[in-house]
């Protein structure tokens, strides 16, 4: 009977030294475990720093990449912006040059092949949009009003009694009509710059409110601009006021005749090139 017991317990102490061995061993193997995630999550780490130092290396460099698309972008819109003289004296950039051979392609191939200078093509371009859109049939031409076109200019000439009563620079109300029709023509083209020139004969003039025919002429302009502008609805950023006194007559002053045709009011209406080419830009 003691023979068993000495087994029994001699059995319960080897059992407690082999779980004590495994539970060491198993101990050792947690701390190895441990220790492996631990470098396992400083690498991890370790390599986040890095790729985001990476991903913002890439996003400098693709910044710079698309700042420099920019440059050349803007380097071509520079370029293409910048005027150039030409031989003939003519001022365009490139971009003018463009829109004025599209239109060009809708000319009279007639009219084109006269064409010899930058220049030519462009007082054709021009000239071609200003007489589909200006309509002066209305202006009905009479002893006292001519209309002359040239190239692209249209210069439109009324006599002084149509305008003003003698000596005076104020409108007359029967000027009414023809000043309607001018502003509806200045008013159907946004391209256009319009000049009044004030005309007199070679009679000196002197009152309390006209110094002389330097002043008349001024004068004159300035009331028909202010009229077109106030009364017609014409920009004001169009119109330029001209004073010529009688140094520009159109025949000799040693008669009534010639005296009367000398006091003359001209409208010139003048295209404005860049204006024109930017309309023609801005509707494509």
């Amino acid at each position: 009977m003691r023979t068993i017991s000495i087994t029994l317990l001699s059995f319960f102490i080897l059992a407690s030294c082999v779980s004590k061995k495994k539970y060491l061993a198993l101990e050792q193997e947690k701390g190895e475990l441990n220790n492996e995630l631990t470098k396992t999550k400083i690498e991890k780490e370790d390599l986040e720093v890095k790729f985001a130092k990476i991903e913002a290396r890439v996003e400098e460099y693709n910044s710079k990449i698309n700042s420099l698309n920019e440059d050349v972008e803007g380097l071509k819109v520079e370029n293409n912006s910048k005027l150039v003289i030409s031989e003939d004296g003519a001022v365009a950039s490139n971009i003018t040059k463009q829109k004025m051979r599209e239109t060009l392609t809708k000319v009279d191939p007639h009219e084109l092949s006269q064409a010899k200078t930058l220049k030519d093509s462009m007082n054709l371009a021009v000239g071609y949009h200003l007489n589909r859109t200006i309509d002066t049939s209305t202006l009905n031409e009479d002893e006292d009003i001519s209309v002359d076109i040239n190239e692209t200019v249209v210069m439109v000439s009324i006599s002084d009694k149509m305008l003003f009563n003698s000596g005076s620079y104020r409108i007359s109300p029967k000027a009414n009509n023809i000043l309607q029709k001018l502003a509806d023509v200045i008013n159907s083209e946004p391209s256009i710059d319009v000049m009044v020139e004030g005309h007199t004969d070679s009679r000196s003039i002197s009152t309390d409110r006209v110094a002389d025919n330097w002043d008349l002429s001024v004068l004159r302009a300035t009331s028909v601009v202010r009229k077109l502008q106030d009364q017609y609805n014409v920009a004001p950023e169009k119109l330029i006021a001209s004073g010529r006194s009688s140094y520009q007559p159109i025949t000799g002053n040693e008669t009534r005749e010639g005296r009367s045709k000398n006091r003359r009011t001209r409208i010139i209406i003048l295209p404005n090139i860049n204006k024109f080419f930017a309309l023609m830009a801005s509707t494509d």
